[in-house]
This record gives structure tokens, C-alpha cells and sequence, in this order.
């Protein structure tokens, strides 16, 4: 799923907003009184969206916890590399450090796992093809580079973990049902009960929206994976997050 302008709302606008449109949804809806045979319906299908979504919510989590410990991993490494190349040649250490720092970049901006790959190719093909007096410090640079790879790997698996589109069509489906029941459902002639189903729906509704945002990688807690390429970016690796 792509980014879209949606996504950049925070999640207490919509809390507000989505409470103001169901009410005037409850209270506008003609009241319906179900059978028995609807009402366990309604109950199956409200169980199954909870029974569902429960443990891809846990699982879109666990994603982002893994992507923060990732990133950190390969931020200390780059920190590492860099470091290690401190005795070279200022000419030859410049043009590696902006090699990196194009990684970084391109990494933070575009936030996906295939779009450094270049940059980070780029400073392994400069390596093997180096032949010069500092050969020594490189091959070890080339060591560290390889080596990783397997923080790259693993970002990239993690990247691609996301929600599939089949996944989502089941949980609208149950999801769309089980709003219809609660807006429809006859809750009597107060208005107390009417404010209930439709904080009910909000919060059904706010369940899919965290669900899209943590697959998305909008979330607050998402948007924090990238800090420390930040801090090696702004601090010119002189300091990590």
C-alpha cells in the first residue's frame, strides 16, 4: 500500500472527526430490529474481525520494533566504517564519507529497502576496484561492508512485510459489517446509548486506521526507526542516536 495524503493525519484528528460522523450517523440511521438469527451474526462476524486483526496488529508491531533494532544495527556499523577510515587521506575519506552520507540520505527520504541498494553497491564496486597505497584499510572497509549485508537483508524483509491485499479485503468485509449492525442496531430512545455505539464504531474504526498506518510505516512510533541515520547524517557521523 502506497503513501497517500491520509496517512499524514494524526490519529486524535480522526478520533474527533470519526466520533462526530458516526453519532450524526447513529441518530440519523432508521433503527432496525433484529431477529435472533441476525443478532448471532452479528456476533460471529464481530468476533471473527477481532479474532483477525488482533494478530496482524501484533504482528505490523513486532515489525516495527524489529525495524528499529535494524536500523540502529547498521547505523552503529556505518559509524564503525567510518571511523575506521579516519587515518586515510582527507581526499580519499571525504569521498567516502559523501558516499555514505548519499546512502543515509536516499535511505531516509525515500524510506524503502530497494531504493539505497545502489549507493551501497556503489561503495562495495569502490572498494574492490580501489589499488592504491591505503589497500590494507580498504579491504578491511570492504570486510565491514560485506558484513552488513546481512543488516540489509534483514531490512528489507522486514520492509516488504506489510499487510497483503487479501488480508485487507477480509478485514473490510467484517469490518463493514459489523459497523452496519452497530449504526443499525435499536438502542432505544436515549440518547446516552446512541453515543455508546457510535464511540463503538470509532473505535472499530480506529483499530484498521492504527492497522494502516503501522503497515504504511506513517505511524508515530514508525516514523522514529529512521533517528539514528539522522543523527549520523546531521552530527557528520560524529554522533549516533
Amino acid at each position: 500500500m502506497k503513501y497517500f495524503l491520509l496517512n499524514k493525519i494524526r490519529l486524535s484528528y480522526y478520533l474527533v472527526t470519526l466520533f462526530i460522523i458516526f453519532a450524526l450517523l447513529v441518530i440519523a440511521a432508521p433503527d432496525m430490529h433484529f431477529t435472533s438469527g441476525a443478532l448471532t451474526l452479528f456476533s460471529v462476524n464481530s468476533f471473527l474481525y477481532g479474532f483477525y486483526i488482533a494478530p496482524i496488529l501484533s504482528l505490523q508491531k513486532a515489525r516495527i520494533e524489529e525495524l528499529h533494532k535494524i536500523v540502529r544495527a547498521e547505523s552503529n556499523a556505518i559509524f564503525g566504517m567510518v571511523l575506521s577510515i579516519k587515518k586515510l587521506p582527507d581526499g580519499l575519506r571525504n569521498q567516502i564519507q559523501d558516499m555514505f552520507l548519499d546512502y543515509l540520505k536516499i535511505s531516509v527520504r525515500q524510506k524503502k529497502s530497494g531504493e539505497g541498494e545502489a549507493r551501497y553497491e556503489s561503495l562495495i564496486t569502490f572498494c574492490l576496484e580501489y589499488k592504491g597505497e591505503d589497500q590494507d584499510q580498504i579491504d578491511k572497509l570492504l570486510d565491514k561492508l560485506v558484513a552488513n549485508q546481512q543488516n540489509r537483508t534483514n531490512f528489507a524483509m522486514q520492509m516488504s512485510n506489510k499487510v497483503y491485499s487479501n488480508e485487507w479485503t477480509i478485514m473490510v468485509i467484517l469490518f463493514s459489517v459489523t459497523l452496519s449492525f452497530i449504526i443499525l442496531l435499536d438502542t432505544g430512545d436515549g440518547y446516552f446509548y446512541q453515543l455508546l455505539a457510535a464511540l463503538l464504531c470509532t473505535g472499530l474504526t480506529m483499530l484498521l486506521l492504527i492497522l494502516v498506518k503501522m503497515s504504511t510505516l506513517t505511524h508515530k512510533k514508525a516514523k522514529q526507526i529512521w533517528n539514528p541515520y539522522k543523527k549520523l547524517i546531521e552530527s557528520h557521523f560524529y554522533r549516533i542516536d
